[in-house]
């Protein structure tokens, strides 16, 4: 489980904000077991990516962008599309 994350919760789902240098492995036992969706940064914050449980396995949407608070807005309205708020 990571610990100590920042979330943004501003607007439903709340979203669990990922630092650089936290391993796709650890993001996987996180979610399998919190089951709520995370936003990771990659390259040290040059791109992100936002991760979520479907119910059976991680679902990655990749390519959000650099910007933290857009790429939030974007993977909201993702999860909001596919129903998983």
């Amino acid at each position: 489980m990571l610990h100590e994350l920042d979330y943004d919760d501003s607007d439903a789902p709340a979203i669990g904000l990922v630092p650089p240098g936290v391993t796709w492995d650890d993001v996987y036992d996180h979610i399998k077991i919190a089951h709520h969706p995370l936003l990771v940064a990659l390259d040290g914050g040059a791109d992100h990516a936002g991760a979520y449980w479907d119910g059976t396995k991680m679902i990655v949407a990749e390519d959000l962008g650099p910007d933290q608070d857009e790429a939030v807005t974007e993977f909201r309205e993702l999860l909001r599309e596919r129903g998983e708020h």
